[in-house]
């Protein structure tokens, strides 16, 4: 019973490698559960192309019905439900049985019936084993027909009226199999129960269905050594009505079709998705970005107006370098030659006069520093803070409601609820005193200390009054000589020019190292800022890029799906 040709076949291949596509996409994109169940029904559809399922209630005959199209006995027969779980019999090059995880017997047979139809054998539907029954009907839904069967010596209870009226809710082709009409011998008998299942299922479904009266065991037997009993098993109109029924063009169209556009109603359900979390991660790109640009411009900023606050302890240093003048211009004179020879009383001026209370002021500026720095500090958590909130606000209008982006709505707002609360934390808990005392333990002491060593390796007056001492002497010497007095003006310039030099050295010299340290201090604070804030929204920067690049290596997927389902659907309309 050939129902597809090669043309079909190669459709029916085409279609099925693009759902299968679709589904691995779907799935990788995180599609929910309920439409992957779905397509891959569709899917599992087609590898039935043609479901003959088989229902009724135990000891109807379904499995020696079954036997009987197939004209070999794979199924067992008896009183009892020999039927424990659904059974599908595809063709296959040998003979196999396994049961799935889902409780579904799966039986191959090379059977030439079973090559273009798989047939469905569902246990017996009845009160008793409710299993059974709920396996049967949430089978049925997946048929294309459905062969009700009914047994003659007991047509049509009520239990069967009550599992066949569900049915018509399915929209499904019925067809009503009369089994075991060997039972009944007088034809009179036979035309009654004929006619009381035609009403029965008239009030039951609507509608007027197909009867067949057939005897199951006797077409058997005539398929098996019998061929003398296969007019009287009436079995032949069946099979012919079924070829007919499945080889229809506009029924392998529906079949066809079915399919294409389920695959296509999820592509263009998941690519409208796919567009709106891409709307959305453009605003959190540009919002990372404004984030990512206010640091950058911060750290600039701190590093201009580090400079500036470096400037005020140049001034301090440019200060004490004017007291140093002024004091060699005050000491280095003529007048004061006996003067000169007192280094006590020298060195003790040039500690009042130039270099006192150096170390404290410095230490006061890096003080100032420190206050710029953590102050800076938090107006940038601050700023941050406020714009993320702002953010949040339009972040929860644009919520996505859609299930198909579920599981990206949830991450996206778990970890912008993370980097916003992160920051929200900082700013709320940020202790001025604790970070100043921080960074204080390190740039306060060490400027300070190095300040402190650096004034005190100027001499605290101990070098001037040494080369003050020297002038004095040699001007002395000129005077008790009788030289004249204006040779000792040139002694005492130049000894005045040679202070000032070592003087403006160590000053360079201290300048240098404190303008160092100050750097160092101040560079690793500035990137332990810049640490603190990355930290902060790293998480949700890597997700937004991730998930960017993972929307459009989907959208590219699912857009090439997309023109394959178009052009299959082409095919099948011609069909």
């Amino acid at each position: 019973m050939e129902i597809l040709n090669k043309q079909h076949e190669q459709l029916l291949s085409d279609e099925k490698a693009a759902l299968e596509q679709l589904y691995r996409t779907l799935k990788s994109f995180n599609a929910t559960a309920e439409d992957l169940v779905t397509l891959d029904d569709s899917i599992r559809q087609l590898d039935d192309l043609f479901l003959l399922v088989i229902v009724g209630e135990y000891n109807t005959g379904k499995s020696s019905f079954i036997n009987a199209i197939l004209g070999e006995k794979l199924l067992a027969e008896g009183n009892l439900p020999t039927t424990q779980d659904i059974n599908i019999l595809r063709y296959g090059d040998v003979v196999s049985d396994e049961v799935t995880p889902e409780k579904i017997r799966v039986i191959t047979a090379p059977a030439d019936v079973l090559r273009d139809i798989s047939i469905v054998d569902t246990p017996g539907a009845n009160a008793i084993f409710r299993e059974h029954e709920e396996l049967t009907t949430d089978f049925v839904p997946r048929s294309d027909l459905v062969l009700f069967l009914i047994s003659a010596d007991r047509a049509f209870s009520e239990s069967e009226r009550a599992f066949l009226a569900p049915i018509r809710d399915w929209g499904k082709k019925v067809v009503v199999v009369l089994n075991k009409i060997d039972y009944v011998q007088n034809e009179e008998e036979r035309a009654q129960i004929v006619n009381f299942i035609r009403q029965s299922t008239r009030e039951t479904l609507g509608i007027d269905v197909e009867i067949f009266p057939i005897s199951a065991l006797q077409a058997f037997k005539a398929k098996t050594g019998e061929p003398d009993l296969w007019p009287s098993s009436q079995f032949e109109p069946l099979e012919r009505y079924i070829k007919e029924t499945l080889d229809e063009a506009s029924r392998l169209k529906l079949k066809l079709a079915n399919p294409v556009g389920v695959g296509t109603h999820l592509t263009s359900r998941y690519l409208g998705a796919i567009e709106e979390q891409r709307e959305l991660l453009a605003e959190d790109l540009m919002m990372l970005n404004n984030v990512e640009g206010q640091m950058s411009t911060f750290e600039t900023d701190m590093k201009r107006d580090f400079d500036l606050h470096l400037q005020g302890v140049d001034n301090i240093l440019l200060e004490m370098e004017q007291r140093g003048r002024d004091f060699f211009d005050s000491i280095f004179r003529i007048s004061k030659v006996w003067q000169l020879t007192r280094k006590e009383e020298i060195q003790r001026g040039f500690e009042e006069q130039v270099t006192a209370g150096v170390p404290e002021q410095i230490e006061r500026k890096v003080n100032e520093i420190i206050d710029w720095l953590v102050d800076a500090d938090l107006r940038q958590w601050q700023a941050v803070n406020d714009y993320l909130a702002e953010r949040r606000r339009a972040h929860q209008a644009n919520l996505i409601g859609d299930d198909a982006n579920a599981s990206f709505r949830y991450e996206r707002e778990r970890l912008f609820e993370q980097m916003t609360n992160e920051v929200s934390r900082v700013v709320q808990k940020y202790d001025r005193k604790y970070e100043a005392e921080l960074l204080a333990d390190g740039a306060q002491s060490a400027v300070a200390t190095l300040a402190m060593i650096e004034v005190g390796a100027i001499g605290l007056g101990a070098a001037v009054a040494a080369i003050a001492a020297t002038a004095a002497a040699d001007a002395t010497g000129i005077i008790l000589g009788s030289v004249v007095a204006a040779l000792g003006l040139f002694v005492i310039p130049a000894r005045r020019r040679s202070a000032e030099r070592d003087f403006r050295e160590k000053i360079a010299n201290m300048r240098k190292r404190i303008v160092r340290t100050l750097n160092q201090q101040f560079t690793g604070e500035l990137e332990r800022i810049m640490q603190r804030h990355n930290t902060a929204i790293a998480p949700y920067a890597r997700f937004v890029r991730t998930e960017t690049g993972k929307l459009d290596e989907a959208k590219n997927s699912l857009g090439n799906i997309e023109g394959e389902l178009a052009q299959i659907k082409a095919r099948v309309d011609k069909l």
